[in-house]
C-alpha cells in the first residue's frame, strides 16, 4: 500500500532561557531526540531558531507527523504556535534530513529571517509556506557547503 506524504509548516515563539551555552545546550538535545525519533518514525524536515521564534517543516506519513506535531503543541518551550500549511505534499523538501537545523548563527540571514517570520502573519498562507520553505533551505545550504569547505 502507498503511504501518501504529509508536512506541516508552523512557526512559535521560542521559549528557550538563558545564556548562548545554555541555549546551545537545549538545542542539542532537541535536535538529538528529534533526529532520532524523525529517523525512526520516517520524518524529515528542517528546523530554524531565530530571532526569537522556531519555524519547522515535518514531512513523512500522516500518522507521524500528527503525533510529532501534538508533541510539540504540548512542548513548554513553544508559545503563540501558528500553523502555516498542513495537508499532503508530492514531495518533500528535505529528504536528505531527519531533522536540518539553521540556527542564530546563520551569517547575514538576520534580516531575511525577520522578514519571513513577520510575513507569516500577514500574508496567504500559501506565500507564506513558500517562503518559510525556501528559507530554510538556502539557511540549511549555506551551512552545508561552509562546512564542507573547512
Amino acid at each position: 500500500m502507498l503511504m501518501s506524504l504529509y508536512r506541516i509548516i508552523y512557526v512559535s515563539r521560542s521559549l528557550l532561557r538563558g545564556d548562548e551555552d545554555q541555549v546551545a545546550s537545549e538545542l542539542r538535545r532537541i535536535l538529538a531526540v528529534s533526529r532520532r525519533n524523525n529517523a525512526s518514525e520516517g520524518l524529515t524536515g528542517a528546523l530554524l531558531l531565530g530571532q526569537g521564534s522556531f519555524a519547522q517543516v515535518l514531512e513523512g506519513p500522516m500518522d507521524a507527523v500528527e503525533r510529532a506535531f501534538e508533541r510539540i503543541q504540548d512542548d513548554p518551550r513553544h508559545a503563540d504556535l501558528v500553523v502555516v500549511e498542513i495537508g499532503p505534499v508530492a514531495a518533500r523538501a528535505f529528504p536528505d534530513w531527519s531533522m536540518a537545523f539553521a540556527g542564530p548563527a546563520a551569517a547575514g540571514a538576520a534580516p531575511r529571517v525577520r522578514a519571513v517570520l513577520e510575513q507569516v502573519g500577514a500574508s496567504p498562507r500559501a506565500a507564506a509556506a513558500e517562503n518559510v520553505v525556501g528559507l530554510l533551505d538556502a539557511l540549511i545550504r549555506r551551512e552545508t557547503e561552509w562546512a564542507a569547505a573547512r
